[in-house]
């Protein structure tokens, strides 16, 4: 079943993935504790357009959900289709064309965005 991006229904599918095949994760060796806010999404989402997710591998396992963490390493700021291109496609190339082209804001930690590429397993 296809539920659309960052819907409750996906968030709850993708934590049930993560929960199914938790004992087969490589555990993330980098701590990254990122907020994102996700610009232009559909109004089927949330009316005034914009979402709010954090992902978290303090633990060392990715815990992404719905919300905001409150001492974040940063917060990474960019519209619907680019994020869903970075988590769902994971295509590489269109976050850094993305990034060059200023449709992806970071506030922070520089560094630890750059480390995320790396550490997710």
């Amino acid at each position: 079943m296809t539920y659309e991006f960052l819907s409750h229904e996906w968030m709850d599918a993708a934590r049930g993935i993560r929960e199914k095949y938790a004992d087969q994760a490589t555990k993330v060796t980098t701590s990254i504790r990122m907020n994102q806010v996700i610009t232009d999404v559909p109004e089927s989402l949330h009316a005034n357009g914009e979402l709010r997710v954090y992902l978290d591998t303090s633990s060392g396992d990715v815990v992404m959900d719905l919300g905001e963490l409150e001492t974040p390493d940063l917060t990474l700021t960019t519209d619907y289709a680019t994020a869903k291109a970075l988590f769902v496609d994971q295509d590489q190339a269109a976050g850094m064309q993305a990034f060059m082209s200023g449709k992806i804001k970071v506030q922070g930690d520089m560094m630890k965005m750059m480390a995320m590429q790396t550490a997710m397993p």
